[in-house]
C-alpha cells in the first residue's frame, strides 16, 4: 500500500510502500478516492504545527469503505463517505456537551487510533502515524468508523474530499457564528480554500456586502465567482482603512480564514461597533496577536475562535451535501488542480505559489 510519508520537518513527502494492519473493533478500511492539499498539512511539513513523526499526512478526504471491524454498524462495505478529521469518541465532556469537534479523547490520542496503537509499519518494521487518525495521502486507510459520513453517488470524490475540511471549516465558521443575520456586512481575510467557503456561507445567509481581502489580485477575482461583492487588495494599502471606507466605519463580521498575527489583528480592527471577529485559520504555534484593548471595550467588539466550523462535523456535512446537490454551494469550481499521489509535492508547490482554489490528489 503506497502512502506519502513525512519523516522530518522541512523535507518533501516521500511516497513509500507501507504495511497496513486490518481494522480492529470500531474501525473501518477505506479505499481512498480523493484527498485535498490543505494548508494545515503544509504547516506540518514546515514545522509550524506539531505532529508525531514519521507520519502519513492528509486530513481532507473521501473514499469507499472496503471492510469493517468488529462492532461497526454505522457503515458497511461499498459506502462512499466523507471523512471527518475529528472522529469524536461520543463520551468525553465536550462530546456530551454537544461539541464533538472539540473531542477531548481525539485530542489526547492524536495521530494514533483510539486504542493507542498504530496500523501502519514501514519496511523496517517501524510504526508510522496517521494525521488526524486518517492520513488520507494513502491508497487505503484504517480509521475510526465515526470518521465516515455516507454520501450519495451524485457527489464526485474530489468534491466530497473538500467537504471533509475546507468546505465545512469555512462555511461553518460563518453560518454557526454568534449573531449572524441577513443583511450583515462581512469581510473575509484570505480567500484560499477555507476563505472561499466562508464567502459562500455569507452568501447563503444573504449578507448585504461580502468583502474579500487578500494580497493576490487573481484570488480576489476568483472569489467573485463564489459570491464576493467587493475586493480589497491588502498589498495595495491598509485593508482596514479600505474596509472602513467601503462600509462607513467597519463590518458586522470579520472572518480570519488565513491565520496569522497580521490577519487576526486586521480582522478585529476592521469591525464596527458590536462587531464579531471569527478566527478560523490556524496561525503558527506560539503566535500571539496584538489587539487594541481600549477599542475592543469601547466598541464592544467580540473575538471568537471557530474550529472545524464550530459544530458537529457530521451535521455540517449533512447541510453542505444537501446545498451542493441543490446547486446552492459551488464546490466543483474549488477543484482547480488534480494530481496522482506520486506528484503530491507538486500540489504543495502550487499551494505555496498561492494558486487559486484547491489541489486534489485523485486515486480513482
Amino acid at each position: 500500500m503506497k502512502a506519502a510519508v513525512l519523516r522530518a520537518p522541512g523535507t518533501p513527502l516521500a511516497v513509500e510502500d507501507l504495511e497496513q494492519a486490518p481494522p480492529r473493533a470500531g474501525e473501518v478500511l477505506v479505499r481512498m478516492g480523493a484527498a485535498g492539499v490543505c494548508a494545515s498539512d503544509h504547516h506540518v511539513i514546515h514545522g509550524t504545527a506539531a505532529l508525531s513523526l514519521p507520519c502519513v499526512l492528509g486530513h481532507e478526504g473521501a473514499g469507499t469503505v472496503e471492510a469493517v471491524g468488529p462492532g461497526v454498524t454505522s457503515v458497511r462495505p461499498g459506502d462512499r463517505c466523507i471523512l471527518s478529521f475529528i472522529s469524536n469518541c461520543g463520551h468525553c465532556t465536550q462530546c456530551r456537551r454537544g461539541s464533538p469537534q472539540l473531542c477531548d479523547t481525539n485530542a489526547i490520542t492524536g495521530a494514533r487510533q483510539y486504542d493507542g496503537t498504530t496500523r501502519l509499519r514501514d519496511r523496517a518494521g517501524a510504526e508510522i502515524f496517521q494525521m488526524s487518525k486518517l492520513g488520507v495521502f494513502s491508497e487505503r486507510i484504517v480509521a475510526p468508523a465515526q470518521a465516515c459520513y455516507p454520501i450519495p453517488d451524485e457527489v464526485p470524490m474530489p468534491v466530497a474530499a473538500l467537504m471533509g475540511c475546507s468546505v465545512p471549516t469555512g462555511f461553518g465558521s460563518v453560518v454557526n457564528a454568534p449573531g449572524v443575520h441577513p443583511g450583515m456586512t462581512v469581510a473575509v481575510f484570505g480567500v484560499g480554500g477555507v476563505g472561499l467557503n466562508a464567502v459562500q456561507g455569507a452568501k447563503v445567509l444573504n449578507a448585504s456586502r461580502i468583502i474579500a481581502v487578500d494580497i493576490s489580485e487573481t484570488k480576489l477575482e476568483f472569489a467573485a465567482r463564489f459570491g464576493a461583492t467587493d475586493r480589497v487588495d491588502a498589498a495595495a494599502g491598509d485593508p482596514v482603512d479600505q474596509i472602513r471606507a467601503l462600509t462607513g466605519g467597519g463590518v458586522d463580521f470579520a472572518f480570519d480564514t488565513f491565520g496569522s498575527v497580521t490577519t487576526t489583528r486586521q480582522a478585529v480592527d476592521a469591525l464596527g461597533k458590536n462587531g464579531v471577529a471569527v478566527i478560523a485559520g490556524l496561525a503558527p504555534l506560539g503566535d500571539r496577536a496584538g489587539i487594541d484593548l481600549v477599542d475592543l471595550v469601547r466598541k464592544q467588539k467580540h473575538v471568537v475562535g471557530a474550529y472545524y466550523g464550530s459544530a458537529s462535523p457530521h451535521e455540517t456535512f449533512r447541510s453542505i451535501v444537501d446545498l451542493y446537490l441543490r446547486g446552492v454551494l459551488n464546490v466543483d469550481d474549488l477543484v482547480q488542480r488534480r494530481y496522482p499521489l506520486e506528484r503530491i509535492n507538486d500540489g504543495f508547490a502550487a499551494l505555496e505559489r498561492g494558486e487559486n482554489g484547491r489541489g486534489v490528489i485523485v486515486f480513482e
